[in-house]
């Protein structure tokens, strides 16, 4: 349905209703996952910043806009943020994670696998 959204329309599919559905049900998803978690650990207002920020890191790494791309930046940025800090204290993990971003925006702004924004044409 998000590939061809007239398509779906055209074999039945209302658009809008499944998009308020799926909407409806990962944050359900996410907000259930939230409390469970919040019942082992410490309830704090930054929970969950450094994952938030790790996953814009991958998006931007892998190409923002590319679901593979982000999926292979994220795999990318663990497996370099892991193997690093054999060689330095773990406590530059983040900076190591900084570094890459600053890379790869220089470098390689369109990320690994590039945008995959598509534009409806007339």
């Amino acid at each position: 349905m998000s590939d061809d959204p007239i398509g779906a329309s055209v074999v039945g599919i209302n658009p809008e209703k499944t998009v308020m559905i799926v909407f409806f049900v990962g944050s359900s998803l996410a907000g259930l996952a939230g409390t469970l978690i919040s019942l082992e650990t410490n309830i704090e207002p930054s929970m969950g910043f450094n994952a938030i920020l790790k996953g814009i890191i991958a998006a931007i790494i892998g190409g923002i806009g590319s679901f593979p791309g982000a999926v292979l930046g994220g795999f990318l940025l663990g497996f370099v943020e892991n193997f690093g800090i054999w060689k330095i204290q773990a406590g530059w993990k983040d900076t190591i994670a900084f570094v890459i971003l600053i890379l790869f925006l220089l470098f390689k702004p369109q990320g690994i696998l590039g945008t995959q924004i598509k534009t409806e044409r007339n």
